[in-house]
């Protein structure tokens, strides 16, 4: 045998032997992976209550629950408090809005904002 002979040898055994240490690592990785999603599966399983049939929610005697809608105003806002010192948010009252005197929503009207620029329609 000639010198580029053994060369080649060598380096093909190289090449062996780092495809087998990359299927070796990817197996152990794969393997690891596996049993972590069983240990997981199995600690859920143990930790997790699942809800009986009957404590599972219901829809009530009565029917759907209907939402209510309505148009709240905000209450006025005090620049500063009663001893001239601005306020701070713990200060301010937990009931901002009160039900609005007038209940028809306000709707988008054409040309106005709404993007944003607010330049109108948008064409040229």
């Amino acid at each position: 045998m000639n010198t580029a002979t053994y060369a080649e040898l060598a380096a093909s055994s190289d090449h062996a032997v780092a495809v087998t240490i990359a299927f070796v690592g990817g197996l152990i990785v794969a393997v690891g992976l596996i049993w972590a999603v069983r240990v997981g599966m199995r600690v859920m399983d143990k930790d997790t209550h699942h809800p009986a049939p009957e404590e599972q929610p219901h829809m009530p005697d009565t029917g759907p629950v209907r939402e209510m809608r309505e148009m709240r105003e905000p209450d006025d806002v005090p620049v500063v408090s009663r001893d001239g010192q601005r306020l701070m948010p713990h200060e301010l009252h937990r009931a901002s809005t009160r039900t609005g005197k007038d209940q028809k929503p306000r709707r988008w009207s054409p040309g106005s904002s709404g993007s944003f620029g607010g330049g109108g329609l948008g064409r040229t």
